[in-house]
């Protein structure tokens, strides 16, 4: 019989009953090393598979993950860094073209300009701030459904990782076509978020995509107005400090 060498309790077949170690400790090697980048990189937990069920069905498949079945979905947080990782490395050599997209709000506070353009180079990880905004709103207005804000915010994982490789996928293809996507991509993905989120909620009801879409517009109001209350501060610093 063997004895677990994490708690020291008796092993009766391949795992241990009582911590759920592994009865035999793998060797470190080459293979183990390959297994190891796969599963960080999720080749190994569903990643394509919980891509194909965002696409379909997203919001259905969301409340299913949160609700009933939880071993086929990469787990959010790990889904929302790892897409956003994607964008970054497609974004750094296939660049969408920010320049001219933050060029139509003005150039008169041009610390609000950095900012904007900053969010955008980086817009997966902006994305998780902006889903903390709007799982707010989604609280407030689908209060009466019973979901509490970390289940809210595990939907927003999922959506905004998803337009992440939106983004990535546009970046490709703006490059290889030459075409300024990024009006339609913010388009496409506002619709995107907004069938999501009313679709996790209610799916035959077009009142609840009329408050997922008033949700995700608060998010992105109240990115703004911080937006451009640093960059007034960041502006009025560097005026003070010349």
């Amino acid at each position: 019989m063997n004895i677990c060498k994490n708690c020291n309790e008796p092993i009766n077949g391949n795992y241990c009953s009582n911590c759920g170690q592994s009865a035999e400790i793998k060797k470190i090697n080459r293979q183990y090393i390959f297994t190891e980048i796969a599963d960080v990189l999720l080749v190994n937990r569903g990643m394509f598979d919980t891509i194909k069920n965002l696409l379909i069905k997203p919001g259905i498949s969301i409340r299913h993950y949160i609700t009933e079945d939880r071993r086929r979905f990469v787990k959010p947080i790990s889904f929302v860094v790892v897409t956003s990782l994607i964008y970054t490395i497609v974004n750094y050599f296939f660049s969408l073209d920010i320049e001219n997209f933050v060029s139509q709000f003005g150039e008169n506070n041009q610390a609000s300009v950095d900012i904007a353009k900053w969010a955008l180079e980086n817009s997966g990880y902006v994305n998780l701030f902006v889903g903390l905004f709007m799982a707010f709103g989604i609280k407030l207005f689908f209060r009466k459904d019973g979901y509490n804000l970390s289940e809210i915010y595990v939907l927003i994982c999922y959506v905004f990782g998803l337009t992440s490789l939106f983004d990535a996928v546009g970046a490709i293809f703006q490059a290889v076509t030459h075409l300024n996507l990024l009006n339609f991509l913010f388009v496409s993905e506002s619709i995107f978020i907004t069938w999501a989120v009313g679709q996790f909620f209610h799916e035959k009801k077009a009142t609840s995509y009329i408050k997922a879409f008033l949700s995700y517009f608060c998010g992105l109001l109240i990115l703004i107005f911080l937006s451009a209350l640093v960059g007034i501060m960041i502006a009025i610093m560097a005026q003070w400090l010349q």
